[in-house]
């Protein structure tokens, strides 16, 4: 049962810090003071402390255990004092939810992508960037009492921390926690080598600090009589750090000079060689273990003096001289020294990332000004969700349920039938959020449709994925092909009502070498339904219009059918023939009538060929106008099973297909118990007519849809 909190204490009248009325919450409601939840808190909020992060976020690292416990229930916090720290509270118990997954193994090439993609989404995932810090520190304080746990949880517990938080703290340049993480985590994995290192080494860590603090001193007296300002640091080298340079450079222990190191910083390029000279004339330097990174830099453009010296006591010290800008480039440009401690390459928008996360972080930053743009900017180009097994799934933006699969295998993809997202159905064009748990629902055999190809309809944002389901239809029968293919052809040549062109016009159109051809590619998915109406807009020749105005220039008709053009004759009347509705670029045919002006018409309706035979004289030879921009009436027949809102359905698809409903009729088809609607709209041409057929298809409850002859 979950506490409720009391009121916030107040001091003299006015509320105490954040940080403080955390504190406080937890000592005055019985029994949450002695448990090991606000132990945890206390602690972590103290490890945060010395990085000048702002109170809320600390309050909300003090709390959280508590929460995520089922100790406290954020719902009940006192708001008027408390309320700027439930959000952050939340944001960590989403953090919380992401964990290795139990058969990962270290070294796997699987699982160092896994490592990386998990760390991606760490970032990618949380509101306040600051909130990695606080779950970098919460393990920390799991590693340091980790002790008394059994062996195999300790232990993964220490690939987790190597493997993740180590390498996060590392790029985000929080070194006071990276050092801690590394060494308790290599304690756990490898206690003999740690141990052997430890003896070897001769000396605790504190009388190393002491030793680096004693040469700082010595450094800042020296390079301040010589008239040089700098910023001097030291790093006494931690356990870990020793074991893998000790590994990478295949050398002993006492081998390696950099085990302390001091860092000088100064303000430009003649100042580094200046203080070079002040401690050469210091201490005696180690031949061949002197590096000029400033006149030679590396690759990746580092630029410092290295140097090794035996300093006081007969220790062996590394010191490196760099300017400020040297620095700030090494730590946040492209010769970062978490890249060169990882090895590798990584893309450059994600040092971009890296390089806007530190900024954050910085403690003299006030981070609320570039919060935002984190959020919309750094991580708008992938999208990171989780499989039930726990493994982390890099995706382009705006994938779906359907990427997820073929990321996951081609053929699990194959066999997609449906989706969950966190627990709950959805469908496959449904666009995944950074943390969702995606599920797959697959059956016995593969078999991809068709629609997933068409970009309009939305079920696959990747080029890789829609690759994958056009190889599947190409590996296929090609009999089978033809057949689906012809079936096609023939179904969007019925539906359109065309009938004047012939499958081998539309193959030469496209460019395929038969209409067999055509049709595989039909059947094997390289060319949708839609490209059937587009090769019809350009199928109708230019020439003979070209000619026929040549003979007898005419006026654009003024009438009623903007963008018909009639040769022979000046402005009349034109009015479309309702038995055929013509739409663009269908061949049409003038017809002059008594008292109604040129009705035009398809040139292969029927009631105008009758017209012709009976009255030859009076057609017309009529074309399309160039560039047209006009609108046309269409007739449209719908059978559908009723349903409610089937209505509404077919009129978003019209309206988001820019068609205008002149009228709409329907009525009951009592043998089938099928409504039939017949639809009058206005349409832009052919291939905009082809669309919206093909979306009315899918619409539920929808069997059949065409064109009224």
């Amino acid at each position: 049962m979950t506490a409720k909190a009391p009121q916030t204490p107040k001091e003299n009248g006015r509320s105490s810090s954040l940080l403080d009325a955390a504190r406080a919450l937890t000592r005055t409601i019985p029994g949450l003071a002695e448990s090991n939840s606000a132990a945890e808190g206390e602690a972590v909020s103290d490890i945060l402390a010395p990085m000048g992060l702002p109170e809320e976020v600390l309050a909300a690292a003090c709390l959280h255990p508590l929460v995520r416990d089922g100790l406290l229930d954020t719902k009940s916090i006192d708001f008027k004092h408390l309320e700027s720290i439930s959000p952050l509270i939340s944001g960590l118990e989403q953090l919380n939810r992401f964990r290795m997954p139990a058969e990962w193994r270290p070294g796997e090439v699987l699982a160092v992508q896994q490592s990386e993609a998990l760390r991606k989404m760490l970032l990618a995932v949380v509101s306040d960037v600051r909130l990695v810090l606080v779950r970098i520190a919460q393990q920390l304080y799991r590693l340091r009492n980790a002790k008394h746990r059994p062996d195999a949880e300790r232990r993964q517990l220490a690939v987790e921390t190597r493997e993740i938080y180590a390498a996060l703290a590392n790029r985000l340049g929080v070194w006071q926690l990276k050092w801690e993480l590394e060494d308790l985590a290599f304690r756990y994995l490898d206690s003999d080598r740690y141990q052997s290192i430890a003896s070897a080494l001769n000396e605790k860590r504190i009388e190393r600090e002491a030793f680096i603090d004693k040469v700082k001193a010595i450094l800042t007296r020296e390079l301040s009589s010589a008239g040089i300002a700098a910023d001097i640091s030291g790093r006494p080298k931690h356990i870990y750090s020793i074991f893998r340079k000790m590994e990478r450079k295949e050398r002993g222990l006492e081998s390696l000079y950099d085990i302390r190191a001091v860092r000088v910083l100064v303000g430009d390029v003649k100042d580094c060689y200046a203080a070079l000279g002040v401690v050469h004339n210091l201490w005696s330097y180690l031949p061949g273990e002197f590096d000029d990174y400033i006149a030679n830099p590396k690759d990746n453009d580092y630029r410092s003096l290295h140097t090794a010296v035996i300093g006081p006591e007969q220790k062996t010290v590394e010191i490196q001289i760099r300017t400020h800008d040297m620095h700030r480039q090494a730590e946040l440009g492209i010769a970062a020294h978490w890249r060169y401690k990882e090895g590798g390459a990584t893309p450059a928008a994600f040092d971009q990332k890296i390089s806007f996360l530190r900024q954050l972080l910085e403690p003299a930053t006030d981070g609320s000004e570039i919060l935002d743009q984190i959020r919309d900017e750094v991580f708008e180009d992938r999208v990171y969700a989780i499989s039930p097994k726990g493994d982390v799934v890099e995706l382009p933006p705006q994938a779906t349920p359907l990427d997820f699969a073929y990321h996951v295998h081609t053929q699990v993809g194959h066999r997609c039938r449906g989706a969950k997202a966190n627990g709950r159905i959805v469908p496959l064009t449904y666009r995944v959020q950074n943390g969702d748990q995606i599920e797959i629902i697959t059956g016995s055999q593969p078999h991809p449709s068709r629609d997933w190809l068409s970009p309009k309809l939305g079920y696959l944002a990747g080029a890789r994925s829609r690759a994958k389901v056009r190889n599947w239809f190409r590996q296929q029968d090609r009999d089978e092909h033809l057949r689906q293919g012809r079936d096609i052809l023939d179904r969007e040549l019925t539906r359109l009502n065309v009938r004047d062109v012939g499958s081998d016009e539309l193959a030469t159109q496209l460019k395929f070498a038969s209409s067999d051809a055509l049709c595989v590619a039909l059947g094997a998915g390289d060319l949708t339904g839609a490209a059937i109406a587009t090769a019809l807009q350009n199928l109708r020749p230019d020439e003979s219009v070209s000619r026929r105005r040549a003979k007898r220039p005419a006026k654009p008709s003024t009438g009623k059918t903007d963008g018909v053009a009639i040769a022979g004759v000046g402005d009349l009347l034109c009015t479309f023939a309702r038995c055929c509705r013509p739409v663009p670029p269908e061949a049409i045919a003038g017809y002059i009538t008594q008292g109604r002006g040129v009705s035009i018409h398809r040139a292969d309706c029927g009631n105008f060929l009758g017209l012709n035979r009976r009255s030859p004289e009076r057609v017309l030879s009529v074309s399309w106008s160039a560039g047209d921009r006009g609108r046309y009436p269409v007739d449209l027949t719908v059978r559908a099973f009723d349903r409610a809102g089937l209505l509404r359905d077919i009129s978003t698809v019209l309206a988001d297909e820019h068609a205008n409903v002149l009228d709409l009729n329907s009525h009951t088809d009592r043998k089938t118990m099928q409504s039939v609607m017949h639809i009058s709209l206005e349409i832009a041409d052919l291939p905009a007519l082809s669309t919206a057929m093909t979306r009315l298809e899918r619409l539920p409850n929808v069997v059949s849809v065409s064109r009224s002859a």
